[in-house]
């Protein structure tokens, strides 16, 4: 995912929520889906409490993330 789409998805400002990385658009903090999956909810269970966030965000999360983690080193 280029960093332009990744600014869809997730953004981090000093002004919201001290910097902590949040889905655009939202205070909704990215590490909320992380502990919601963690914990064996699923997306639309994330969804349905933190109806701000769209599914194409956590998608593009997700496939952010993945990426990320089967790039060649």
């Amino acid at each position: 995912m280029k960093k332009a789409d990744l600014s869809a998805v997730l953004h981090s400002d000093p002004e919201i929520m001290g910097g902590t990385p949040v889905f655009t658009g939202t205070r909704v903090p990215v590490q909320n889906l992380i502990d919601y999956l963690e914990g064996g909810e699923t997306i639309d269970e994330f969804l349905v409490g933190f109806p701000t966030v769209k599914r194409e965000q956590v998608i593009g999360f997700i496939e952010a993330a993945k990426e990320k983690l089967l790039a060649p080193a």
